[in-house]
């Protein structure tokens, strides 16, 4: 079936149960497992309003990103070395974490990717949107949804 699957996360709760979900599964169908960090920039306008940060500043926010983004992918690999499940974990800048998702999944040779969803609806997805909704929408490989 599936030989190797997209795992990302943004180290949410709920991500990390589609973490655990998703080692499982690579587990039981032999599959290995990429997982995956998206690190966003923080657009300018999303600031504050009336302030606009100095490149210190910027540069400070970047590092704490990859940071994080780092700190997950060593969660996930703990995990996958747990579970016996072949891991490779990546972390990328991306536009959006859908655009990362489906392009890492692209870029690694995934034949699927297994994610999370958060299950926002009404005013929350719509001020949020929904990664999941446009990984669906966009990826060329069959994305899991795991609720």
């Amino acid at each position: 079936m599936f030989r190797h699957i997209l795992l990302p996360t943004d180290g949410s709760p709920v991500a990390d149960k589609a973490v655990k979900a998703g080692l499982k599964l690579a587990r039981e169908l032999g599959a290995r497992v990429t997982g995956y960090y998206a690190i966003e920039r923080v657009p300018a306008p999303m600031y504050a309003e009336g302030y606009i940060p100095d490149a210190r500043t910027l540069a400070l926010w970047d590092r704490g990103a990859r940071e994080h983004g780092e700190r997950q992918i060593a969660a996930m690999a703990k995990l996958a070395k747990a579970a016996r499940v072949r891991f490779r974990g990546v972390s990328a800048q991306a536009a959006t974490p859908a655009d990362g998702i489906v392009r890492a999944a692209r870029r690694h040779g995934c034949d699927a990717i297994f994610m999370a969803s958060h299950g926002r609806s009404g005013i929350a997805r719509l001020v949020m949107g929904s990664v999941t909704e446009r990984v669906i929408r966009t990826a060329s490989v069959p994305v899991i949804v795991y609720r």
